[in-house]
């Protein structure tokens, strides 16, 4: 995924539990967004899930295939 698309569409995702990301391997990491660094020197930009026991992966932008947000639509919750 191109890490513009990637960083638009995690940014409204940011600190909020239940995120999952799939890779280009088919590797799969569900948690919570921690932090994510774009334009550091000599880095590649990544994203950090905090998974539920605690351990935090750092996951690349460009090997992002998709990203799944598992949270209840706020229209969800209203009904």
């Amino acid at each position: 995924m191109e890490v513009t698309k990637a960083l638009a569409a995690l940014q409204p995702l940011y600190n909020q539990d239940n995120i999952e990301l799939v890779t280009e391997d088919g590797q799969r990491v569900r948690g919570t967004v921690r932090s994510m660094k774009t334009t550091q020197a000599l880095t590649r930009p990544s994203v950090k899930i905090q998974r539920a026991d605690g351990e935090i992966i750092k996951v690349p932008f460009q090997v992002i295939v998709e990203i799944i947000d598992h949270n209840p639509s706020p229209e969800a919750e209203a009904v």
